[in-house]
């Protein structure tokens, strides 16, 4: 039976960097974004009900999704984030469980990195669950930096997630991503030591 790590947390936490590190470490890690994305792709599951559902001003020129249009609907409206999450969530996690189950035929221990492990309920798949937290301040900071929005537009995204305060209460771990780097690896290493010694 393989051992399966849940790692979760907020937008512009940090979950990219701790998953980068964990592949130099040798332990194999699912990409909730990435199966994601393989079914947005044009003919995928995700993109033939988002087409059906918000008609084609979601669409680029040359037919593919446009993320910022879509997010800029979910994100916006409640009632669509609410349906986004029940349609999208549904495909997500039967594409995540297959996943999941042919990494577990080949591996003892591997992670999944799903930003929306805590809400959508993931966590009865894993042995624990990490979280990458960092301060509201240095979670608005690092957004607006990576993804070159607005104060606002940034807030936005940030208030359409469950809190990362309500998050540790579900975490078996809490990274601290407020520091450098050098820190985090730190953490990490540690986490991983404990983890094999079981």
């Amino acid at each position: 039976m393989a051992r399966i790590i849940g790692l979760t947390g907020g937008i512009a936490s940090g979950k990219s960097t701790v998953t980068s590190y964990l592949k130099e470490k040798g332990y194999p890690v699912i990409d909730a974004d990435r199966v994601v994305h393989d079914l947005q792709v044009s003919g995928g599951a995700l993109y033939r009900v988002l087409v059906d559902h918000f008609g084609k001003g979601i669409l680029t020129e040359n037919g593919e999704l446009d993320r910022v249009a879509l997010g800029q609907r979910i994100f916006s409206n409640p009632s669509e984030r609410d349906w986004s999450n029940h349609v999208q969530g549904q495909l997500i996690r039967e594409a995540l469980a297959d996943a999941r189950d042919r990494q577990a035929a080949q591996s003892g221990l591997f992670f999944m990195d799903i930003p929306l492990l805590i809400e959508q309920h993931y966590e009865g798949w894993f042995e624990a669950v990490w979280l990458v937290a960092v301060s509201k301040e240095t979670q608005l900071k690092r957004l607006m930096e990576r993804n070159h929005l607005s104060e606002l537009q940034a807030k936005e995204r940030i208030a359409a997630q469950m809190p990362l305060d309500e998050k540790r209460a579900h975490a078996d771990l809490v990274l601290d991503n407020n520091g450098d780097l050098t820190a985090l690896y730190a953490q990490l290493d540690v986490a991983l030591k404990q983890l094999e010694r079981r």
